[in-house]
């Protein structure tokens, strides 16, 4: 196999939760021009509905469903429906999540554990789904996205930190106990992202945009086309001995401890 081809996607069922928009949807587009089949999921009929618009606005034939991924048997049920109506998934990224921002005294326990839900509890109801047909195939791919919050804390998101923390530790148990049927799970840990979300956060004289741009070594925010190649190479044959690795796509901000006051 050359070297280009070992990155090719040609022939694989992704399934990336969450990609209707934002990082996920990036991630999706850029294994569906590697040659994948896309499959995603959301929450509501009308973010899957929106999803599928713009995957076919660029010329991309994505399935969609409508799945609460908490939801043991909807999850179930959906990944039967994509093993029925695509094939057996290859690739699984792992992408939906939420975050609070509350302070820890201020949070209820009822909102810690949503955010635990959504974030840690989903990537293993999903993985479990569909690493049977990963071991019946002889391969499979599992991408989790963390956070650098796997490895850092800040004030505010007690409850994200703890779930991407965990999500951390669920990669590496995923890697080292299905290993040996040929199934790779790594994670990617994004820094401070361009996206909807964070747009009020980045405009001109912003003090949190001043923050993460002296924080960053890059000097800028990421691009959701940054998170693009190091998941198609996650997600292909050039990483067959990559396993239980976090990849940290952050600019180099936890390489850095930050400039020295002046």
């Amino acid at each position: 196999m050359s070297i280009m081809n070992s990155f090719s996607l040609e022939g694989k069922v992704a399934l990336v939760t969450g990609a209707s928009y934002g990082i996920g949807f990036a991630i999706a587009r850029g294994y569906a021009e590697a040659g994948a089949t896309i499959c995603f999921n959301d929450i509501k009929e009308e973010l899957v509905e929106q999803g599928l618009e713009a995957y076919k606005n660029l010329g991309i034939k994505a399935y969609g469903y409508v799945c609460d991924v908490t939801n043991e048997d909807q999850v179930n049920e959906m990944v039967q429906k994509i093993e029925k109506e695509v094939g057996v998934i290859d690739i699984l990224v792992n992408n939906a999540g939420i975050i609070k921002r509350i302070p820890m005294i201020e949070m209820k326990a009822e909102e810690f554990r949503q955010v635990i839900d959504v974030d840690l509890n989903a990537p293993f109801i999903v993985s479990k789904a569909v690493i049977p047909g990963m071991i019946k195939k002889g391969h499979g791919k599992i991408i989790n996205i963390c956070s650098m919050m796997s490895e850092l804390g800040r004030e505010t998101v007690s409850a994200y930190a703890a779930a991407k923390g965990g999500l951390k530790m669920l990669t590496k148990n995923i890697a080292s106990e299905y290993g040996e049927y040929n199934i790779q799970c790594n994670g990617i840990g994004p820094g401070y992202i361009e996206t909807p979300q964070t747009a009020p956060l980045r405009e001109d004289g912003h003090p949190f945009n001043n923050f993460i741009i002296s924080k960053t070594p890059a000097a800028r925010w990421g691009k959701t086309e940054d998170l693009v190649g190091p998941s198609v190479f996650l997600a292909s044959d050039a990483s067959d001995f990559v396993n239980g690795h976090i990849l940290y796509v952050d600019g180099g901000i936890l390489a850095y401890i930050g400039k020295q006051p002046k």
